[in-house]
């Protein structure tokens, strides 16, 4: 028989386990109306509730060594440290010139030499994993769950995959370019066999809406979601690491893993690791306005950014150097470049790319240049004009040199680097982007990540990358067929995409189909929309770095537009968006100095906006307003062009044909 100060010793025990299983703790926003309980016990979960509702419930969250110790199971609180951020952030060569970072946090550390970090903004959660220990090890697995009280709608980047028909295999989903328009439909009914790169957008009660992705993505794996059948979830998945890798792909420029590690990632020391966000919007415009992967991404590690500029470039690839009125063979030679050059001198255009071709083919080697390229000519012609020259490369090339490529264009006068078919997120991939960019840092060199996924926060943490791809842009309509709905994907991505940075979209057609106009010709590409829907968008999307993609020929033709695409700015003192409905319409606000700047775009859906001015104080102001013609939704390059004088207590309406677009140009008259 038991006695009975033993049984009163067991009842205590378990009462204090019950009790400890029970341990919650809670975050909420600076303005009260987001709050997150954590439950500590046997394992971890966490709930988000807004507006409401429970916007995430109860999901789990652990990390599994190889060791096969979990971060997360039968935890042991060991200290709790709470703080309120509110600071400013200086953001160079972004949307805002200054942010406004204000959260509550809260840290946990648990025994064993890790923790937990939490922060909740008035827009979204965030947390992720601290490593405190000294040695190294390896991770087997993240268990990253979103659970969801409903069988919610979500609007989903699945990976592209080409033709293959392999689909239940991750591995070749791994190998993806991050490029593809969106899936929405219930979480319940979206494909299982299929995995969702970030960011992506579950839709909530009452029009609230979650964008998940990630931030600070550094030395790790991205993060993927999966579906489960018939559940109201999504699972996270990771890349394992490589093993083994063999040259191949694209021209043989890229690096194919072959045979993967049983582990996702190798960490060599206390570090902590990505953010796993998710951002809540009551209104979908705020999605568009979020600012929360810069404000967590870690601080700049280039102390002198001064030399590194923003600004326009003339692309060939797109346009296929397809020049014409000239008395030279158009192509990639050092003629036809002179020619992109002088375009660009004489509209104050800051850079020339030479994209592929310049490098011999199938040697992965950018020591190599055919014959019909100089380099230091085209550098030395471009000096004289104030028009830099940017450098295409492929990954491999690139990677197996870069030290070398690096010191050595960078003192022929190459002011950066397009590097493109990474195609991967592993965390060797992770590493390499990082490694690129602070090489190109040391050398005074711009880089644009073409063929990558999300930026994640890399562009404030090295300044110098000014873009980053992870978008299905413009590119994809030199051979996308007719199916393709590129304009509905345009009033997309400014909800989902752009929440994780800059995109190298590539704007700027001059050869516009309305609806059912359209069809991919390499040499002559076209858009879908209206001509001012091309305009609207180098206001709409967000990049420093940013294209004009049509060539130089078409666009002198245009002087109208040309000038408004070549003086619009890249960079942004103050940015808002002023109304948008994701997939279906946008208006946005921007403001450089003292020039503001209004975009809008819509679906196949003709519109009728009303622009108030209120925002622009005292004074008088210039507006140059170019819109959709009267038969824009037959020609899709029709436009008008007028200028009207306004004021703080003006307004204006503006018809967008289908497909359609308007751009804005405010300039101060008088006090």
């Amino acid at each position: 028989m038991m006695k009975k100060g033993t049984l009163l010793i067991v009842i205590c025990c378990l009462f204090t386990q019950i009790g400890f299983a029970q341990k919650l703790l809670t975050v909420s926003s600076p303005d009260g109306k987001i709050k997150t309980t954590i439950s500590l016990g046997d394992k971890i979960t966490y709930t988000v509730k807004g507006y409401d509702q429970t916007i995430i419930d109860a999901s789990p969250i652990s990390m599994t060594l190889s060791s096969g110790e979990m971060w997360g199971k039968n935890v042991r609180l060991e200290k709790e440290t709470r703080q309120t951020i509110n600071q400013t952030i200086v953001s160079p060569f972004y949307k805002q010139k200054q942010i406004k970072d204000n959260c509550n946090e809260l840290i946990l550390n648990f025994k064993k030499g890790w923790g937990l970090k939490f922060r909740v903004y008035n827009d979204g959660v965030a947390y992720r994993f601290i490593n405190y220990r000294k040695e190294a090890f390896t991770i087997r697995n993240e268990e990253v769950k979103y659970n969801f009280t409903d069988d919610f709608p979500a609007t989903v980047p699945f990976v592209n995959i080409g033709r293959t028909k392999d689909i239940k295999s991750k591995e070749m989903q791994f190998a993806n370019s991050f490029e593809n328009t969106y899936t929405t439909d219930n979480l319940s009914k979206l494909d299982s066999n299929r995995i969702a790169f970030l960011p992506l957008v579950v839709q909530a009660k009452n029009g609230v809406k979650v964008c998940i992705t990630e931030a600070d993505l550094e030395s790790y794996p991205g993060l993927y979601l999966n579906s489960i059948n018939n559940q109201n979830s999504l699972v996270g998945i990771l890349a394992p690491y490589p093993k083994r890798s063999e040259q191949g792909g694209h021209n043989m420029l890229q690096l194919r893993v072959k045979e993967r590690e049983d582990y996702i990632a190798k960490v060599n020391g206390a570090r902590e690791f990505p953010w796993r966000v998710a951002i809540i919007a009551s209104e979908d415009k705020q999605l568009a306005q979020s600012d929360m992967t810069y404000k967590l991404a870690s601080p700049s590690r280039v102390t002198d950014y001064s030399w590194v500029k923003p600004g326009k470039v003339a692309w060939d690839w797109w346009n296929d150097w397809n020049i014409y009125g000239v008395d030279f063979e158009a192509g990639i030679n050092n003629a036809t470049y002179k020619y992109y050059i002088d375009f660009a001198a004489a509209n104050g255009l800051e850079y020339v790319i030479l994209d592929e071709g310049w490098a011999v083919n199938l040697k992965s080697d950018l020591m190599q240049v055919i014959p019909e390229i100089n380099i230091k000519e085209l550098v030395d012609y471009g000096a004289k004009k104030n028009v830099g020259i940017i450098l295409w490369a492929g990954y491999h090339a690139f990677n197996r040199d870069m030290e070398n490529v690096c010191k050595y264009y960078s003192q022929l006068g190459v002011k950066g680097f397009k590097v493109d078919f990474m195609d991967r997120d592993d965390q060797e991939m992770v590493e390499f982007n990082y490694r690129a960019a602070a090489t190109c840092a040391k050398y005074h060199l711009i880089l644009d990540l073409h063929g990558m996924y999300k930026p994640a926060g890399i562009n404030r943490t090295f300044p110098n990358v000014l873009n980053c791809e992870g978008v299905f842009g413009l590119e994809q309509l030199k051979w996308s067929p007719a199916t393709t709905d590129m304009v509905k994907y345009d009033v997309t991505i400014p909800f989902i995409r752009m929440a994780a940075g800059p995109m190298d979209y590539t704007q700027g057609a001059m050869k516009n189909a309305a609806k059912g106009c359209y069809a991919p010709i390499n040499s002559e590409p076209m858009s879908q929309g209206t001509r001012c829907h091309q305009l609207a968008l180098y206001v709409v999307l967000e990049s420093p770095f940013n294209m004009l993609c049509d060539n130089p020929s078409n666009y002198m033709r245009e002087k109208e537009n040309l000038d408004f695409i070549a003086t619009v700015p890249t960079v942004w003192d103050e940015t808002k968006v002023l109304d948008g409905k994701m997939g279906e319409y946008i208006v946005t606000l921007r403001r450089a100095g003292e020039k503001w700047y209004i975009g809008g775009v819509t679906d196949w859906t003709a519109r009728d906006i009303t622009l108030d001015f209120s925002f622009l104080g005292k004074g008088t102001y210039k507006a140059t307003i170019f819109k959709d013609g009267m038969n824009a939704h037959r020609a899709g390059r029709d436009y008008k062009k007028e200028e009207v004088l306004v004021t703080a207590d003006s307004s204006k309406s503006i018809h967008l044909a289908p497909g359609g677009g308007f751009a804005v140009k405010l300039e101060k008259q008088s006090e």
